[in-house]
């Protein structure tokens, strides 16, 4: 049995997370979580791996806005559900619904990255479904993330990693939103199914590693090329072409419900 240690949600893709008690579960992810993305003049999406600064800016969420802040800067408002005009932005390969949030979200980004960007929400309207490869038969949803709606890490498999790097490092430079305690070190990797209550997430697909960990999610800076080395001695898979860390989730079951910290999770191995 493991027991839900933190849960993130991460408004806008690539910026700073947001820790909460509850979160409610829907089939695109937590309520909320990367509805928002920063994109180029061309709507192509910006994330941490080129723009580092990303990191600092800080989201909240009102009742009834999304707001932004950063260092030296007065805050951006945004209405939750506001409208602006309908485009088309692309993540990847994919090819998404959006709306761009207009002039005065435009300038404050731009400022802060010092160069000319575009504030989207994703559109409903338009399914944006994960990869057959790894669901199979499921439809699964996703909004803004790279692929899939969830990202599950056990705290065990980062005290595994700090063991064997220089300087330990904090949860966050993986941006997890669910942080996972009372198993072993990289049991989610065996995990098959999470239940919490009438939530059921299926783990779908290992997470292959980016730059983004090796950014300081507190200052932007990368100062080595940690965890990355550390995890390549031990952790890199030839298949993926890349190095291994958390694992990728779809719901099955429980849309509406919410889950929260301290909350147990029964686990469903890999045959």
């Amino acid at each position: 049995m493991a027991t839900i240690q933190a849960l993130n949600i991460y408004p806008v893709k690539s910026c700073r997370g947001i820790a909460v008690d509850t979160a409610t579960v829907t089939p695109m992810g937590f309520h909320r979580d990367r509805e928002w993305l920063i994109v180029d003049t061309n709507y192509r999406f910006i994330t941490q791996r080129e723009e580092p600064r990303l990191a600092l800016i800080v989201p909240s969420l009102t009742r009834e806005a999304l707001e932004l802040a950063a260092p030296g800067r007065g805050p951006l408002r945004v209405g939750l559900d506001e409208e602006g005009e309908s485009v088309e932005v692309v993540i990847w390969k994919d090819r998404c619904a959006a709306f761009d949030l207009g002039t005065a979200a435009s300038a404050w980004l731009s400022e802060h990255l010092g160069k000319p960007v575009r504030l989207v929400r994703f559109d409903r309207r338009r399914k944006r479904v994960s990869s057959r490869e790894w669901t199979g038969d499921i439809e699964a949803l996703t909004r803004f993330a790279d692929a899939f709606p969830w990202l599950v890490i056990s705290q065990a498999s980062l005290d595994d990693l700090n063991a064997r790097l220089p300087e330990a490092l904090p949860m966050n430079r993986f941006r997890p939103n669910i942080v996972l305690g009372d198993v072993s070190p990289y049991a989610e990797d065996r995990a098959h199914e999470l239940q919490a209550g009438n939530v059921v997430l299926r783990i779908v697909k290992p997470c292959t590693r980016c730059a983004i960990p090796t950014t300081d999610q507190e200052t932007a800076e990368r100062k080595s090329d940690q965890p990355l080395r550390a995890l390549k001695a031990y952790r890199f898979d030839r298949k993926l072409k890349g190095v291994l860390f958390g694992q990728n989730a779809i719901l099955i079951a429980g849309s509406g419900e919410t889950l929260q910290v301290g909350q147990k999770m029964q686990v469903s191995w890999k045959s």
